[in-house]
Formats: C-alpha cells, sequence, structure tokens
C-alpha cells in the first residue's frame, strides 16, 4: 500500500519538478541573452554594471534548474516503472545527465564574463553560448525524443505532446544552434509536459475520490 501511495504521488513531483525547471531556466536564458547579446560572436562588448548583474542572477539559477531537472528526470523514469525499454530509458537517462553536465560547463565558462580583466576577450563568452547551444541544446533535443518516445509507447503523453516533443527535438538537433533564442524551446516543452502530468495526476485524483465515494 505504500509503495502505491509513492507511485500515485510521483506524476505530481514531475510535473512540480518541471515547472520549477523550466521557470528557472527560462529566466536564466532570458538572463543571460539580454545582458550579453552579442552572444558567441560579441567581440570587445564590455559588461556594464547591469549586465554583471543580470549574468550574476542568471548564474545563480542556473544550479537549481539543474537540480530541478534531475528531479524531473527521476521522476519521470519512475513514472514509466518497469515498463519502460532498456535501450530508450539509457539514452533518456544518459541525455539528460549529459545535459546537466553541459549546462553547469555553461554557467563555469560564462563566470568568466564577470572577470573585468576578461571583458575585452571573447573566449569565455564564446564558450559558453558553444556549450549552451550547440551541445546542452542538442542533448535536451535528444531528451526530448527520447521521452516522446516513452510516452507514445506507454501511452501516457497524449498524441498533440507526442508530436509537438518530436518536432521540438528534431528541430533543435538539426538547426537548434542556427536560430536565435532557440534555447527557449527546451524549457517551454518541458513547460508544457509538466503541466499536462499536473493535469492528468489532478483528473485522476478526482476520478478516485469520486470511485470511493
Amino acid at each position: 500500500m505504500e509503495h502505491k501511495r509513492e507511485r500515485l504521488g510521483t506524476p505530481r513531483a514531475a510535473g512540480i519538478a518541471g515547472v520549477v525547471f523550466a521557470v528557472l531556466l527560462g529566466v536564466a536564458i532570458v538572463l543571460l541573452r539580454t545582458a550579453l547579446p552579442g552572444g558567441a560572436d560579441g567581440h570587445h562588448i564590455t559588461v556594464d554594471a547591469a549586465q554583471r548583474r543580470s549574468v550574476q542572477t542568471a548564474l545563480g539559477l542556473l544550479p537549481y534548474a539543474g537540480i530541478a531537472f534531475l528531479w524531473f528526470m527521476g521522476a519521470l523514469r519512475e513514472q514509466a516503472g518497469d515498463a519502460e525499454d532498456r535501450f530508450v530509458s539509457t539514452v533518456f537517462l544518459g541525455s539528460g545527465l549529459i545535459f546537466v553536465a553541459t549546462l553547469f560547463g555553461c554557467a563555469a565558462a560564462a563566470v568568466t564574463v564577470l572577470d573585468e580583466n576578461q571583458q575585452d576577450a571573447p573566449f569565455g563568452r564564446h564558450y559558453a553560448y558553444t556549450l549552451l547551444t550547440t551541445y546542452s541544446m542538442r542533448m535536451a533535443a535528444v531528451f526530448m525524443l527520447t521521452t516522446s518516445t516513452i510516452g507514445r509507447r506507454l501511452g501516457v503523453l497524449p498524441r498533440p505532446l507526442v508530436l509537438l516533443g518530436f518536432a521540438a527535438g528534431l528541430t533543435l538537433l538539426l538547426v537548434g544552434a542556427r536560430l536565435p533564442w532557440s534555447e527557449l524551446v527546451f524549457p517551454v516543452w518541458a513547460l508544457i509536459v509538466s503541466l499536462d502530468i499536473l493535469r492528468g495526476g489532478r483528473a485522476s485524483a478526482a476520478g478516485r475520490r469520486a470511485a470511493s465515494a
């Protein structure tokens, strides 16, 4: 009975963690993009006090976004249970972990932008943007594709959301790095999935209460 209660609480945990992750990552990306508008090609851009504060705020949010994502990923995997495919679940887990690793690497590289001695050197900015837009987002794309595959096979995601996951994942995988602000695709997708999970969890809870009445 206790195990059943834990499993019934998993969708809610996944939904809440996903919402927290999506909001934190989305805000961090917007802060970084607006504070450093030159992106990877921004040579000799002076970072003023307001921009430095925005970068510092974004860097402070990223670790918590990564933690929330790990919780989100674990709760999703628990929801799949024993029915998960080992191959797909391995890719799912690996892409998620590499995403978090590259996200933290991006944050570490962005710290160099805050160094006054590095204001005229584009290396830190270029390295941070490359990690975020090329490597991190491609791992995010693989995560979306595998999550959508698991959701389709187990029937836990609605068909429109599965199609959205495949379309968004392929877009990030193939052309994401060349599209400005494409990094926001992943947190937006995570937010939509999380809200759908929470809505489904509330519907299931209401159904159980009606059945027991």
